[in-house]
């Protein structure tokens, strides 16, 4: 049988290292049962409080806002079709605020008479006007379609009546963004 030579390095390196690692995590310990200097501060906390605190070993000084943000903002951009058949997109900026128990808080913009979503009496009455001659003048131009599809056989009926009320909710819908892109009351 062959005797194996003992490594000392290993069983000094190995030594070493577990009392290393013992006073490790007595420093740990030691550390962690320690009290601090510093004054303990315990604030409530919930979904819209705010506080900022400064603590030092003189003493701390807090402020603290429970109802943080007194109005709530929120802004939504979407797009919506628009223009001749629905082709185009329209980009529209929804702005809201509110408080916290939901009532909607608004101001008005300028000292003119506004309606729900903010456009004038004039704006209003101009866009309405257009839509309807917008509507006339669309159906007019469907109407002058609906002969050739009125052959169809079946259908042909309805795809006519289809394609006249179709071309005057297009009027519709180009008169009035033509009014309200180009009247200054919008």
């Amino acid at each position: 049988m062959e005797k194996k030579e003992v490594k000392w390095s290993r069983l000094f390196a190995l030594g070493l290292g577990g009392i290393l690692g013992l006073s490790h995590i007595g420093m740990i310990g030691a550390l962690m049962n320690r009290e601090s200097k510093l004054p303990s501060i315990n604030v409530p906390v919930g979904p819209y409080t705010a506080y900022e605190a400064e603590v030092g070993k003189e003493g701390y000084r807090i402020s603290y806002r429970a109802n943080d943000p007194k109005v709530l903002h929120v802004e939504r951009d979407s797009n919506t079709k628009g223009g001749f058949l629905g082709l185009a997109n329209n980009k529209v900026k929804t702005i809201e605020q509110y408080t916290m128990d939901g009532a909607v808080h608004t101001k008005p913009n300028s000292s003119s008479t506004t309606i729900a979503d903010g456009k004038s009496e004039a704006c209003i009455k101009a866009i309405g006007g257009a839509e309807g001659t917008g509507r006339l003048v669309g159906s007019s131009i469907g109407a002058s379609a609906a002969p050739a599809l009125s052959n169809i056989p079946f259908i042909g009926w309805v795809a006519a009546g289809w394609v006249t009320m179709f071309s005057g909710n297009q009027g519709a819908e180009i008169g009035g963004q033509m009014a309200e892109d180009l009247n200054k009351d919008c």
